[in-house]
């Protein structure tokens, strides 16, 4: 497969780059001392973190090359149009100047987008954004909203993963004290389930936990998907019941033997009954399974590799072993590798954009031994084929691809017309970042930068950035005015990463959540 080189710009290519002089002594913020007699509004000094032994080195001592400074300004011009159009809403709509709130309700104000996009201004040194950021955290920030329909999986992967990693980074109590708070305010969804299995939906303001609006089942990502988060708060904390609780659910589905398939699990699990759901059961790497996998092998990476993990790893090996019997395919005429679904007996050669994450987490993987060498050649090959998503006419990704298994007279992907649109997300670019950093290969900074450059094109538009409609088209490609807070706290950061040295945010000291929070490795 032929792939473009594409050089990397020094520092200092561009003239209108924006820069930050970085003294390697300095914390990578710094607040202004209180003084008594000055405004309230004025932050003090935060405090270090008493767990960071190496405090203000994690950014390492390369330089920002100019790959990072274009995608730095791209990052500073997503936060401009949502911090003037819908600052404290969870998200911009960057045509109309309006937003969509999710979680936010009324004046209780959650600014997902802004949570988010924390630890990506700290690793980007956007000192100024990020003090401002912080301001509207400690003043404005309302953790209360009366809505009876807060996701627990993705408030705990945006909101607690942003509040810890923030405070992972900096040392600073306030974020440390909000990710306490937003804790206690999930773990009803939890303790209040008679089963182990917690249910899918609270409200944060009166704690009550219910299963969502249109079904009785929890999906099974969804309840495996905060080990990590809940997991760092007990080691933040010293406090272990917030670890005990997620660690017994990760239990209860490790036990669990009806509705498995070699380590493969069904979509939906039942909070009353504690056990799979037996309808229409279907298995896939994609949407409503996909990070239940990715957290079997990280939390207990996360742990330290601690021993009492020890049975997520043995899971996360069985089910991949599950995948390779199950649900690898191969393309026809290309022979590209893909990760498709089987939906009851039947094999369906289908694959969400979602999928690409699994390359990055198997590479980790191998890289630890805890998988064999040959899975890293499949984690290259279906890096592959992730890459094939973007061989659009925007370069842009679709949502979701099918295959050609069987006539080598078509092409390999058929993108039907109803999958055409991309939210921007960042699975591919973070596999690009993991493989780069274990192989060194050059195409996936290649890859990377093409894909940047399609963003720059078709995403960009004169208040932020936009998901679109039809990847398949230059000239239409029908913008749909929302920018996703995971495009500044994942798309952009991954990016950003993928062109920086590997001493800033080394992975034998920090691991990512499933929301591109970093966490650092516990000792």
């Amino acid at each position: 497969m032929h792939h473009v080189q594409v050089r990397m710009i020094p520092p200092d290519a561009e003239a209108d780059a924006i820069r930050f002089e970085i003294d390697p002594e300095e914390p990578e913020y710094e607040f202004e001392q209180r003084d008594e007699n000055s405004p309230e509004e004025i932050e003090p000094v935060p405090e270090k973190n008493h767990h960071d032994t190496s405090y203000g080195h994690w950014r390492g001592a390369g330089r920002e090359n100019g790959n990072m400074t274009a995608i730095k300004g791209a990052f500073l011009h997503a936060w401009k149009g949502y911090s003037t159009y819908a600052l404290g809403h969870d998200m911009l709509k960057p045509l109309s100047h309006r937003y969509e709130d999710w979680f936010t309700k009324g004046n209780d104000q959650m600014a997902l987008t802004l949570i988010d996009s924390l630890d990506t201004m700290l690793i980007m040194n956007l000192t100024s954004e990020f003090k401002e950021a912080r301001m509207f955290v400690k003043n404005r920030l309302s953790l209360e909203p009366d809505n009876a329909r807060v996701n627990l999986f993705e408030c705990t992967i945006r909101v607690l993963g942003g509040f810890i990693s923030t405070y992972y980074l900096t040392g600073d109590e306030l974020f440390k004290e909000k990710a306490l708070d937003i804790g206690d305010r999930l773990l009803p969804a939890i303790t209040s389930s008679k089963s182990s299995v917690p249910y899918s939906d609270i409200n944060l303001r009166t704690r009550v936990a219910k299963q969502p609006a249109w079904g009785s089942s929890s999906s099974t990502s969804e309840v495996t998907t905060i080990q990590m988060e809940f997991g760092a708060l007990s080691y933040i904390s010293g406090d272990r019941h917030w670890d005990d609780a997620v660690r017994s659910v990760s239990r209860h589905i490790s036990r669990l033997v009806a509705g498995k398939l070699d380590g493969l699990v069904p979509l939906w699990i039942d909070p009353k009954s504690g056990e799979f759901s037996k309808n229409g059961i279907t298995y896939t790497m994609g949407a409503r399974t996909d990070s239940y996998y990715e957290y079997l092998f990280k939390r207990w990476y996360q742990s330290g590799k601690n021993s009492e993990y020890s049975f997520m790893v043995q899971d996360f090996q069985e089910s991949m072993e599950g995948v390779k019997k199950h649900l690898f395919g191969f393309t026809q005429p290309n022979n590209f590798l893909f990760v498709g679904e089987k939906v009851g007996s039947r094999f369906s050669p289908k694959m969400d954009h979602l999928v690409c994450f699994l390359p990055g987490t198997l590479a980790l993987a191998v890289h630890e031994n805890k998988l064999g060498p040959e899975w890293l050649e499949h984690a290259e090959k279906i890096l592959e084929t992730c890459h094939q998503f973007y061989v659009t006419e925007t370069g842009l990704a679709p949502e979701i691809s099918y295959f050609n298994i069987d006539n080598p007279a078509k092409p390999d992907l058929n993108i039907h017309t109803a999958d055409r649109f991309s939210i921007l997300r960042p699975e591919t670019v973070e596999s690009y970042f993991y493989l780069w950093r274990l192989t060194k290969n050059q195409k996936y900074r290649d890859w990377g930068w093409e894909f940047f450059q399609s963003l720059e094109k078709f995403a960009r538009v004169q208040d932020g950035y936009t998901s679109i409609s039809n990847v398949e088209s230059r000239t239409k490609p029908a913008p749909k005015d929302k920018m996703e807070s995971f495009f500044l706290g994942e798309t952009l950061k991954y990016l950003y990463l993928l062109f920086s040295d590997d001493d800033m945010l080394p992975l034998s000291e920090w691991v990512f959540n499933t929301e591109a929070h970093p966490f650092r490795v516990q000792k």
